[in-house]
């Protein structure tokens, strides 16, 4: 430490600025002082020489938790090119004593809500020193004066020019703090009291011979001459709680503003490279893209990067600026790689402007045994956590894809989101899975919070189910989590969640919320053959359900449903028709109970007309009905009597959705024509009421059956129908001519109505 400096040396800095992190090194080189103070919670003191570990590999992020509550936490993320994590490394390398300095987590944490990753509060008016120090300079953008007077400076210079950098940067920030005090900033006064506390006693231990690293916002309120008793009383009263510390990895795409990091950069990738490019960054950087472009199958030469390194040049030096900057790199690869497009353009800023790096962190570091035992899993089953969003394909057919399918379920059940399951491109079979997985910085604590259910991730899985069977309120929470168990396989789960669903089932009432459990119960029933889970418990329940539905259902879609109703119990017969399917080989009756049901709604004229159609659709495609019964249906759904909201719902029911409706006209022309017929007679006030719900219904054809329709209908499918009712196949009642001996079969009713004085009592 020079002897002219007096006090500490504090080097304010931009966190995780490349070009600070350089001028740190130069300066740390230059000053060698006995001992360095970090901006960071004093609580990671304890892992600090986890930080010469090889097998620390940043970004790695220090967090910090409640005990006795691992949700509530918050994160130090640290890159190679944060100047924190480089004084790190320096003094490790020095041999000299490295701690944090900052407000303890314990204070943090207590505070109310959940403090972002620089600690600053929620403020509309919160001032960023960059953007006004840039403004100042005559810059509109904070990020290109950044880069114009630190990034490009060279590769922080010797240790002098280094520590006047420093010095400059202090004295603007003093600037600013006179005139703006906090900036807003309210809370970084209480933790500017605690780093002066720190500060105190280093002095007491190394005299002034320590460097001080932190955010240049705080270094004019770190030289400010305060009182121990002023700083002890914004420390006085603090709440506090019990914290836990650990190392996890981080991203760079978890480094971006964009990302929600209160002291994010927008260009983690780009600032990586500056740091780890010391000559030629430039066209180094702009080697990787024409890389990255020729794995997208894009023609990319080496002229192409030449002629991109010398636009970009010739772009900045028109701009003055020193270096060309990440702006006018990516302008020359629009137009010299991208051919002007911004498409590939995007994939760059992706991949390498931001970019998916994650850290790594050594075994050593302090962990719930929930971590430790997924960390375990992980390895064996060769499923590496990766920030990149990729598929992967299993087939459960295979032992070690069972495997990792059972430990995706089973996090995914404590909360644990690493992997989402997507539908499967390759095949629809029960046997195949596909899983979206990507694994982010915050399941760390995820990880930690679901440590409460157990050591391992089978137990944990299994207690997190047994305590959400007991706290479900509804039978779809049951019937869904019994599915859950059944594909994470947690056997010993099973017997509280299948007494809850029974609990639930025999209190339940509503017919809605049984059809809604039921196909659940039914998919979980074929898992025991691809998964070797025995489901076979499950099937009572099931079949005592589906008993209830048949009972309940009639009488509740003739209860004077409104349209919102009908459709959704509409979608309620569907999906209790295919659990139907699936449950029929157990029970042999139940299929023959169910289209019973089936026949009764399509046969009641009280039931609404979406369902009396779908019942109808239903049993046609079951074989349980025969054309002719069907085209009598349609008949009479479509006649005059009917209301045409009601008929139009018929069609609906019928013939809507991706259900094949479309298909069946093409190939039946008596039921176009019945449907064409009632459509051209629908009245021009009614027809507008109806529109909507007929172009759903049509509308939702593939367009090869909307042109055949078409083309039906304007051959004429009503002639057809008439040549149908000519020939004697017209459904009964729909002949062309009045048939006398039907018409005088009501005529001696009709003959004592008009004789009573009273007809309605004499009927």
């Amino acid at each position: 430490m020079s002897a002219a400096r007096r006090g500490p040396l504090l080097l304010g800095v931009r966190h995780h600025g490349p070009g600070s992190a350089r001028a740190v090194r130069a300066a740390l080189d230059e000053a060698r002082p006995a001992a360095v103070l970090i901006e960071g919670p004093p609580e990671g003191d304890a892992l600090l020489e986890l930080a010469a570990d090889p097998g620390m590999r940043p970004p790695v992020a220090l967090l910090a938790h409640a005990a006795d509550d691992p949700g509530r936490a918050a994160f130090w993320p640290l890159a190679d090119f944060s100047p924190e994590w480089v004084a790190i490394r320096w003094a490790q390398q020095a041999g000299v004593p490295v701690r944090f300095m900052d407000l303890p987590a314990a204070h943090s944490l207590a505070a109310a809500g959940e403090p972002d990753a620089d600690h600053a509060e929620p403020d509309a008016v919160r001032l960023d020193p960059l953007a006004v120090l840039a403004e100042t300079a005559g810059y509109d953008d904070p990020e290109r004066w950044w880069e114009d007077v630190v990034e490009h400076r060279g590769s922080g210079g010797e240790g002098g020019e280094a520590l006047g950098a420093f010095e400059a940067l202090g004295e603007a920030m003093g600037a600013l703090r006179e005139t703006y005090g906090d900036g807003g900033h309210h809370r970084d006064l209480v933790r500017e009291a605690y780093m002066r506390q720190r500060m105190r006693a280093a002095r007491r231990e190394f005299g002034d011979g320590y460097a001080v690293v932190c955010g240049a916002w705080h270094v004019p309120a770190l030289r400010a001459k305060t009182t121990v008793a002023a700083d002890k009383a914004l420390l006085t009263g603090l709440a506090k709680v019990k914290v836990e510390t650990t190392w996890v990895p981080w991203t760079h795409r978890r480094l971006a503003r964009a990302g929600g990091y209160g002291a994010g950069i927008t260009s983690p990738g780009w600032y990586a490279h500056l740091f780890s490019a010391r000559d030629r960054p430039v066209e180094r950087w702009l080697t990787k893209v024409a890389g990255l472009l020729r794995e997208e199958d894009r023609q990319v030469s080496s002229a192409h990067v030449i002629e991109a390194v010398r636009l970009a040049e010739t772009l900045a030096a028109m701009r003055g600026r020193p270096l060309p900057g990440l702006t006018e790199t990516l302008e020359s690869v629009r137009a010299v790689m991208c051919d002007g497009s911004d498409i590939p353009l995007a994939l760059i800023e992706d991949r390498l402007v931001v970019g998916d790096v994650l850290g790594e962190v050594p075994d050593g570091a302090p962990v719930v045994p929930l971590q430790r035992d997924l960390t375990r899993q992980q390895r064996s089953l060769r499923l590496k956590a990766e920030a990149q969003e990729r598929e992967l394909e299993l087939d459960l057919r295979k032992d070690t894809d069972a495997a990792k399918s059972l430990l995706l379920h089973r996090l995914r059940l404590l909360g644990i989101g690493w992997g989402t399951p997507t539908a499967s491109r390759s095949s629809t079979g029960t046997f195949r899975e596909t899983w979206r997985l990507r694994w982010e910085p915050e399941l760390s604590v995820r990880v930690a919070e679901a440590g409460i259910w157990g050591t391992t991730v089978l137990a944990a899985a299994t207690a997190k189910a047994e305590a959400d069977a007991a706290a479900a309120e509804e039978l779809g929470e049951v019937t869904a989590l019994a599915e859950r168990c059944l594909l994470a396989r947690l056997s010993e789960a099973l017997p509280a969640v299948l007494r809850a669903l029974a609990d639930r089932a025999a209190l339940d009432t509503d017919v809605a919320r049984l059809a809604k459990a039921l196909p659940a119960l039914a998919r979980s029933l074929r898992y025991g053959d691809v998964r070797g889970t025995d489901a076979t418990a499950l099937g009572a329940v099931a079949a005592g359900l589906a008993e209830r539905i048949c009972v309940a259902l009639p009488p509740a879609c003739a209860a004077g449903l409104d349209a919102d109703a009908a459709a959704e119990l509409r979608g309620h017969v569907d999906g209790v028709h295919g659990a139907v399917g699936l449950l029929a080989d157990a029970d042999d009756g139940l299929r023959e109970r169910w289209s019973a049901v089936l026949r009764t709604l399509a046969d009641r004229d009280t039931v609404p007309g979406v369902i009396r159609g779908r019942a109808a659709r239903l049993l046609l495609d079951d074989g349980r009905l025969e054309a002719g019964e069907t085209a009598r249906l349609m008949g009479l759904a479509l006649s005059p009597a009917t209301s045409p909201a009601d008929a139009a719902g018929w069609i609906e029911g019928f013939a809507g959705g991706s259900s094949g409706g479309g298909t069946l006209l093409v190939h039946d022309d008596r039921l176009l024509g019945l449907i064409d017929t009632w459509l051209v007679g629908v009245p021009e006030r009614a027809f507008t009421d109806v529109l909507p719900l007929l172009r759903r219904t049509f509308g939702a054809y593939e367009p090869g059956v909307k042109r055949t329709l078409g083309e039906l209908v304007r051959r004429g499918p009503a002639a057809s129908a008439e040549a149908a009712r000519a020939t004697g196949s017209a459904p009964e009642g729909f002949a062309p001519d009045l048939d006398p001996e039907r018409a005088d079969a009501v005529t001696e009713l009709v003959r004592m109505l008009l004789a009573s004085p009273d007809g309605v009592a004499a009927a």
